[in-house]
């Protein structure tokens, strides 16, 4: 008999410990934008002092990431493996679950590829599934910043094989968008989806291509979205030149796996480097116990 997959949502190291700011890039000149978020409601400014502002684009939404790595660049280890999520690479930090919680809360939409659905099947892409005891906070957040109460889930598969059951496309008040190929709606339309969970197509072929998965984030009204993986997902909006900017939880373990696993470096044998020579800014570094909290900014 198969053993049942269950999420972890232990605590974990680093709870409760504030997300210490130790540098921070100067602001670069230039005009001037439209910015989303400043300093954090009291409840959380005691675990993320300071300000926390995301720019919004006028072309087209800010694209965000954010993943969490071994210190060896692993950042999700092989599909067959037992607990091959980010939690695991983390080593269950509770610090780095509020930093992806804040990240949320500014997001509009959450997208997600179908590995990562898979890899935590109790898992429900909102702030107050990360962080329970600060759901009122997160709530009253974004309701100062005029934003929905749930950011939209998008789930991005090419075969349109989900488990219709999973905890995150059957949440109350969390909208889903499923984007997939024409292959994968036909699939999809055979199957039970809750009422909350639309689908939408965005590509003919045997991929979801990058530019028609940003149509669909359009679509949705967002003008920020939070890219949480996996790493080919990732690497695929990083060649379309789609990402703006990368937040990088280092943890402090070495995976070591020999197994198969996914490296920041490299995603199914194909390097980041063939997103055309982009390059990346530093743009502030925070502290939680052993774990570092690094922001980076991609140039235009």
């Amino acid at each position: 008999m198969e053993e049942p997959t269950i999420e972890v949502t232990m605590a974990g190291r680093s709870e409760g410990l504030a997300l210490e700011p130790l540098w921070e890039s100067p602001e670069p000149m230039r005009d001037a934008v439209d910015r989303r978020g400043g300093l954090l409601p009291p409840a959380l400014a005691t675990r993320f002092p300071g300000e926390l502002c995301i720019d919004l684009r006028a072309d087209r939404p800010t694209v965000l990431a954010n993943f969490v790595t071994s210190l060896d660049g692993v950042v999700a280890l092989g599909p067959h493996e037992t607990g091959a999520g980010g939690a695991e690479i983390s080593g269950f930090s509770e610090s780095d679950r509020f930093m992806m919680a804040v990240l949320r809360c500014l997001a509009d939409v959450v997208v997600v590829g179908a590995g990562t659905l898979r890899a935590g099947r109790r898992h429900v892409w909102t702030a107050a599934h990360l962080q329970p005891a600060l759901a009122d906070a997160f709530a009253a957040w974004r309701g100062e910043l005029w934003l929905t109460p749930q950011p939209t889930t998008i789930v991005v598969t090419a075969s349109g094989n989900l488990d219709v059951t999973h905890a995150g496309l059957n949440a109350p008040g969390v909208p889903v968008i499923v984007a997939t190929t024409r292959a994968g709606a036909d699939h999809l339309a055979m199957l039970p989806l809750s009422s909350n969970v639309r689908v939408e197509v965005a590509g003919h072929g045997e991929r979801v291509p990058a530019g028609a998965l940003l149509e669909i984030v359009r679509g949705a009204g967002a003008r920020v979205a939070l890219c949480e993986g996996g790493p080919h997902l990732f690497g695929e909006l990083l060649r379309a030149r789609l990402v703006d900017e990368l937040f990088l939880t280092v943890a402090p373990q070495v995976a070591g796996r020999d197994a198969a696993v996914h490296r920041l470096g490299l995603v199914e044998g194909t390097s980041f480097g063939e997103g055309h020579g982009r390059w990346s800014s530093l743009a502030s570094v925070r502290r939680a116990g052993d774990d570092l909290f690094l922001r980076y900014r991609f140039e235009p």
